[in-house]
């Protein structure tokens, strides 16, 4: 059961960068690209202004994939928080004394409790989703 959780959140953030690739920065990249070609048709330019050129047209892509990445490591980390939470609740009742019954009961909602965390924070990609594109939307990142 955790493992389709597990699964469930895995595709979910799959299906996101796919969207936000498609959407914003796959158009962000081709950009990126067309410019550095440009930059290598002046025939007068220094190596040293064509990799600047280069890296100038670089930017703009290298920050948004940068939002995109932080925003998703802070998603995967309230995450982890969620679920570091359920295990510890879960810790608190178990004792030196503890039956192999209660243990299972306790293994039981700490899957319970994990699987929500799962579901959770996959209804929260939607919002981050546009967060994003408002983001990208607004102007340079």
């Amino acid at each position: 059961m955790a493992e389709a959780a597990q699964s469930r959140v895995q595709t979910a953030i799959k299906d996101f960068i796919n969207e936000i690739d498609r959407t914003k920065l796959r158009g962000l990249e081709r950009s990126m690209h067309l410019c550095a070609a440009d930059c290598c048709t002046d025939t007068t330019a220094t190596v040293e202004d064509v990799h600047r050129c280069v890296e100038k047209c670089q930017g703009p892509t290298q920050r948004s994939q940068q939002y995109v990445q932080s925003e998703l490591e802070r998603f995967q980390e309230a995450l982890s928080r969620c679920v570091l939470q359920c295990q510890d609740d879960v810790k608190d009742k178990v004792g030196p004394n503890t039956s192999e019954t209660e243990i299972r009961k306790y293994r039981g909602e700490f899957e319970t409790c994990a699987i929500a965390c799962c579901d959770k924070n996959i209804a929260k990609l939607p919002n981050l989703m546009e967060k994003l594109k408002s983001a990208f939307n607004s102007g340079p990142i």
